[in-house]
Parts: structure tokens; C-alpha cells; sequence
């Protein structure tokens, strides 16, 4: 015989739900089942941060990086949607968990929505929700990301790959805050700040016709910029020994010191992707093929050939055989040259 009063006590002592007598045996079923996909959901996601663990800091101390953490601590605190900008795998996600983590949303939900690698036909359900199934069957409504972000931040990756259709429909949310789920006609508030990235250049993509202008102007109310890592050469040994620690964490082995010299071909390498993460998957490579002599640092002979020869094996191997051909004092001076013109890239 329970009560209000008792149902809100179950609830805050961390029950999933509350079902009045009499119930129907559906949705006793479906709530038993939404709430076994929540806990393992909160499972799974206590495993992945032991795991990965989440990073939420931008890694480095050069001006680059200062002037864009500088920004974020300023537009955080303010509700101000915000347009992250820059190359592949440079960190416009990090920067986007630390708005919202320096914001007074904190202790909402941080939603992703990755736009490119959404199904086009699929994304209104994912971002809206549906009310009723498209396909005829029983299946409970869906809630999607927006109202999933409630009180939280909505983080739009990729914003250029969203379908020209789904645009329009954001650009009426944002101002509004109010949607309605697919299949349905129930307005939806809600209260959730955007945050939106993009490899490409959005004017460029307003000019061809791809990407709404009024949208842009809605989502780039704040723009950042974050760096390339070629412009950020500085912060390299800082992210080495990050990525390392991350990795020994990950996969249980030693973590280990890495040299002077990978250090230095690190730095000198080209980097033309601007890329953070395939810097990652490069310190994830050298700890994993080092040799087994666990007190010496890592050297040079754990980096890929690519680093090595700076991005060019072919042309390194027809300029080293012309070099062979060359007297010793002729050779010098162009080993010389390559040398200082390495220096240089890398500081």
C-alpha cells in the first residue's frame, strides 16, 4: 500500500522507478528492462573511465595552448554556445569537456553526438527521439540526446556532416529550446548548452551550399581555435610522457622513459595532419615494440619509419644514395644542412 510519500523516499535512496497498483505486466517488464540497461550502462562506463581513464585537460605550456585554455576558463561560466574549430585528432573534444566541466552545468550530463558517423536517416531519432516507433513495432518511446542533455551540455562533433534537413530543425531548437520527438506532437523544453565542432571550414561550406548560414551564426556565438601540433612543437615532450603514462595504465605494462633522441625526431617530424591523437597511437606503438630492457629509455629504434624519415622514405632513400656517391666534405655539408633545417622545424 504505498504512498507518495514513500515512493519519493524509494527514489532518493536510488530506486530506478516506482510502479502504482494495479500495473500492467508491459510496462512493469519495460521498466525492469530500461533499468537493467541503465546499470549496465553506468557499469560499462565505470570500467572504461578505470580503463581510458578521461581526459579533461588540454596537455601542454606553450603560448598556443595557453591562449585557448585562457578562453575557455573565460566563456565557460557564461551559457554562450561555442564553435570549436581545428585539425583532426587535435583536441576539440578535451576542449569541449573542459567547458563544460569549468561551467555551471557540471554536474549535468555531457551528451556526444558524433554527425559523421551518424546514419543521415537515423539522426532527427537520435537527436529528438521518438515518440512512437517508425517501423510499426512495440518498442517504449526513445529519448534522444537532447533530452538526454538536459541541465548538461550537447556536444555536436563534426557539425559539418549534419544533413541539410536536420539542420534546419536544429536551428529552430536553439532558439527556442522546444521539439518535438519523431512520430510525435508533444512539445519538448528543454534547457541544454550547445557546443559544436568542425574539421572543415563552415564558410567555406556555407558558400558551396552545405552547410545553413543561420546555423552557423547560431552555434559560432564563441569560436576557438585549436592549434595544429606542428604549431605546438613545445608541448610534445609534456604529451609524450602523458600518452605513455595513459598507456601503461591501459595496458598494464612498465611505463617506460622515452630518450633525448625520439624526443627530438618527435619534434621534428611533420606532423601535416596537425595530429594529437596519431601522436597517441605513436607512443602506444613504442611502448609496446621496445626492447625489454625495462631501465633504459626508449630510443629512436622503437619509432616508426615514418617518423624517422620524416614523412618522405622515398625521397630520404634516393637523397642518401646520391650522398654515398658524393666525396666526404660534400656529404658533411649536406648532412649539415638537413640537420640544422631538422633543428629548426623542431623549435
Amino acid at each position: 500500500h504505498g504512498t507518495v510519500e514513500t515512493a519519493v523516499k524509494a527514489i532518493k535512496f536510488g530506486a530506478y522507478d516506482f510502479i502504482e497498483k494495479p500495473f500492467k505486466s508491459d510496462r512493469l517488464i519495460n521498466l525492469v528492462t530500461r533499468s537493467i540497461e541503465a546499470a549496465l550502462l553506468r557499469r560499462e562506463n565505470e570500467e572504461l573511465k578505470l580503463r581510458v581513464g578521461s581526459q579533461s585537460e588540454l596537455i601542454g605550456t606553450s603560448n598556443a595552448v595557453n591562449h585557448v585554455r585562457q578562453i575557455i576558463e573565460k566563456v565557460a561560466p557564461a551559457n554562450s554556445r561555442v564553435l570549436i574549430s581545428g585539425p583532426s585528432g587535435s583536441g576539440k573534444e578535451v576542449a569541449a569537456q573542459m567547458l563544460h566541466n569549468l561551467s555551471r552545468r557540471a554536474d549535468g550530463p555531457f551528451v556526444v553526438v558524433n554527425c559523421a558517423t551518424m546514419e543521415p536517416d537515423r539522426m532527427e531519432e537520435e537527436l529528438f527521439g521518438t515518440e512512437t516507433p517508425t517501423d510499426g513495432s512495440d518498442a517504449p518511446r526513445k529519448v534522444g540526446t537532447f533530452e538526454q542533455a538536459h541541465n548538461g551540455t550537447l556536444f555536436l562533433d563534426e557539425v559539418g556532416d549534419m544533413p541539410s534537413e536536420t539542420q534546419g530543425k536544429i536551428v529552430r531548437v536553439l532558439q527556442e529550446q522546444i521539439f518535438t520527438r519523431v512520430g510525435g506532437t508533444t512539445k519538448v523544453e528543454v534547457d541544454v548548452r550547445v557546443v559544436a565542432s568542425s574539421t572543415y571550414d563552415l564558410a567555406d561550406e556555407i558558400k558551396e551550399g552545405r552547410f545553413r548560414e543561420d546555423l552557423y551564426y547560431r552555434l559560432c556565438v564563441v569560436p576557438i581555435e585549436i592549434p595544429s601540433l606542428r604549431d605546438r612543437r613545445e608541448d610534445i615532450p609534456l604529451l609524450a610522457v602523458h600518452f605513455m603514462t595513459k598507456t601503461g595504465e591501459t595496458t598494464g605494462q612498465a611505463v617506460r622513459q622515452i630518450g633525448d633522441d625520439a624526443i627530438a625526431a618527435l619534434q621534428s617530424y611533420d606532423w601535416s595532419g596537425g595530429n594529437v591523437r596519431e601522436l597517441r597511437n605513436v607512443i602506444e606503438r613504442m611502448l609496446i615494440m621496445a626492447p625489454e630492457e625495462s631501465g633504459a629509455p626508449i630510443g629512436t629504434e622503437s619509432l616508426p619509419e615514418e617518423i624517422m624519415s620524416g614523412g618522405s622514405t622515398e625521397r630520404d632513400s634516393n637523397h642518401g644514395a646520391e650522398v654515398i656517391g658524393l666525396p666526404l666534405r660534400e656529404a658533411r655539408k649536406i648532412f649539415e644542412r638537413d640537420y640544422l633545417l631538422a633543428q629548426v622545424t623542431r623549435f
